[in-house]
């Protein structure tokens, strides 16, 4: 009965971490340049049980077999697949069609620079000319913090990426992509930065200039995984209490002297 609660427990917990993932992928429906998360499970690996100190057994120990106790996490992962592109008119949103990411530099607390990538492309200009995003982090190009002439009458971005003012070329983005997105590490909800093992390499996604990518999130699927994963966790619900009961019958009703 105490292995069956907790297995009741780890499964609770279990969808507990989902519902958790589920609800932050619906608050982040409309949020540019989001991924959705999801949550891998898995069993925990097999214990081998033995019984000791048992006088039936003449005190010896001896092998009773395995046993799993109950489901655990795996691992929170992430959908990069592209969003869709919504056109906003401003010509410092930027939209990533195919691979890649923007390179930013995020500035914490401390006064640390991370260099730090995302997809999230609703960019503005500061008054001395730089481009920055809603969190006022720097957009880089191949000549630094990303800055076009504030004189300009027109600054238009080609899909290659490379950057015109009043019809003349002085700068170039560049979008940044990786072997494998295993070695990003996520913070906030549209950043990641790399971790030791990762290999970048320059992407070969076009630049829409006007335009912002939208959230993968799909609302609707996320509803149908919520009422799935809650009745789920309700499921696991009755298990402990049904366990409980058992127990409390074990403790109270057969060993009661008549």
């Amino acid at each position: 009965m105490l292995r069956s609660l907790y297995t009741g427990w780890t499964g609770m917990y279990t969808q507990q971490k989902r519902l958790d993932v589920i609800s932050n992928n619906m608050a982040n429906a409309t949020t540019v340049g989001y991924k959705k998360e999801f949550v891998t499970s898995q069993s925990f690996d097999e214990l081998l049980t033995i019984k000791i100190r048992d006088n039936s057994e003449g005190w010896r120990r001896r092998s009773i077999g395995d046993i799993t106790p109950g489901v655990k996490i795996g691992e929170v992962q992430y959908d990069y697949t592209q969003g869709s592109l919504r056109e906003t008119n401003n010509p410092f949103d930027l939209g990533i069609e195919g691979n890649g990411f923007f390179k930013v530099n995020v500035v914490d607390k401390a006064g640390n620079v991370y260099e730090s990538f995302t997809r999230a492309g609703q960019f503005h200009m500061t008054a001395d000319g730089y481009i920055v995003d809603a969190n006022g982090n720097h957009l880089q190009s191949e000549s630094g913090d990303f800055q076009v002439p504030v004189d300009a009458q027109q600054i238009s971005i080609d899909v290659q990426g490379y950057v015109f003012a009043d019809g003349v070329q002085f700068d170039k983005l560049s979008l940044t992509d990786f072997e494998d997105y295993e070695y990003l590490k996520k913070f906030q909800d549209t950043y990641y930065r790399p971790v030791d093992g990762a290999t970048a390499f320059e992407a070969d996604g076009g630049i829409r200039q006007g335009y912002t990518e939208q959230s993968n999130v799909m609302v609707v699927n996320e509803m149908v995984d919520l009422i799935a994963t809650t009745r789920a966790y309700e499921a696991n619900q009755k298990v402990i209490k049904a366990a409980d009961t058992v127990m409390d019958q074990a403790a109270n009703s057969v060993g009661r002297v008549q």
